[in-house]
């Protein structure tokens, strides 16, 4: 089953948008029905506009409905397997702090827990379990 998340994060970093970084990214987030929800970067001159692969993954899942988030996978061509930056440590810690997260290069994988990367999540305090309603 991994694998094939990791096959879905490696067809989504096809469609990365990536001219200013040259360093496509392709996410896959599957939810709690084991659909899956793809997402690549989308950069922009200005350079902070750029979307990251994981954000776009959560905004495709949540605008279908979804906020109950099991397994991340990412995919990129070379360099090491990279962990999601902290923006999106942030925004996925807001639906799942225990998310597992696979991260592949060059058929080499490593996996993390996403409460081990974002130990102390920045938060107004309010009741996590009411955000999960849709």
């Amino acid at each position: 089953m991994a694998r094939s998340l990791l096959e879905a994060a490696a067809r989504a970093r096809e469609n990365a948008y990536a001219p200013y970084s040259e360093y496509p990214v392709g996410a896959a987030l599957e939810v709690s029905d084991g659909s899956v929800f793809v997402g690549s970067n989308v950069e922009n001159s200005s350079l902070g506009m750029t979307l990251c692969a994981e954000r776009s993954a959560v905004a495709a899942a949540v605008a279908a409905g979804h906020r109950d988030f099991r397994r991340l996978a990412l995919s990129v061509r070379e360099g090491d397997p990279p962990a999601p930056c902290g923006a999106c440590r942030q925004v996925l810690g807001e639906f799942a702090p225990s998310l597992s997260v696979l991260s592949e290069a060059n058929g080499v994988s490593r996996k993390w827990v996403l409460d081990a990367l974002l130990p102390e999540p920045f938060s107004l305090g309010a009741d996590r379990s009411r955000r999960k309603s849709v």
